[in-house]
């Protein structure tokens, strides 16, 4: 599933994605869960700096 992701994000002339994953700690439980967006690639930096 992961190459049709990859696939569709690379198009000519378009804009280019990116797939982020972050860890975002619970805290209630204090356990970690993993968040996925597909953002644009100059919004990389600034989704991390979060």
């Amino acid at each position: 599933m992961a190459k049709k992701v990859v696939a569709t994000l690379k198009q000519k002339g378009g804009v280019k994605y990116a797939k982020a994953i972050k860890a975002v700690r619970s805290p209630k439980t204090g356990a970690y869960s993993f968040k996925e967006e597909i953002i644009t690639e100059e919004e990389v930096k600034t989704y991390f700096a979060k």
